[in-house]
């Protein structure tokens, strides 16, 4: 039996998991659910990846949370970048992502992405509350030095 050669696979298409030097473009949430399903240790790359790369917020967001509720720590805070950039890009966020990141350090990336580019009615009272306080305080010391 005499096998063909196939076409070659196109390296950009290759998504490395090992290094994650290809992984910025990932853009099939597929991809980001069979790494998860995996336990990939870069998969929250993959996620900031795929909030940057893909134009359905739908697809997006459910992954975003995943990330938001991971164990570990660097997924989580990967998921928080991920987060601010699918509020910069499409300017919205669903109740999941709002929820997850309430367990989070204020004063992140997407408390501050969510805060400049989601209509504020949409936000909760807790991201009010954070930046109404900080804007508050930025106003009276400016108040005290003058």
């Amino acid at each position: 039996m005499h096998l063909e050669e196939s076409d070659p696979v196109d390296p950009a298409t290759v998504l490395n998991w090992q290094d994650g030097s290809t992984l910025r473009r990932t853009a099939r949430p597929e991809e980001v659910d069979a790494a998860f399903g995996r336990g990939e240790p870069l998969v929250g790359v993959a996620v900031i990846a795929l909030a940057l790369n893909h134009a359905d917020v739908d697809a997006i967001l459910p992954r975003v949370g995943r990330a938001l509720e991971a164990k570990d720590p660097e997924i989580r805070r990967q998921g928080v970048i991920a987060l601010a950039h699918v509020a910069r890009l499409h300017r919205t966020v669903d109740r999941r992502c709002l929820d997850l990141l309430r367990g989070c350090p204020r004063g992140n990336e997407a408390d501050d992405d969510l805060w400049s580019f989601v209509a504020h009615r949409r936000l909760p009272w807790w991201l009010w509350r954070h930046h109404v306080t900080e804007r508050l305080t930025w106003l009276l010391r400016d108040r005290w030095r003058s």
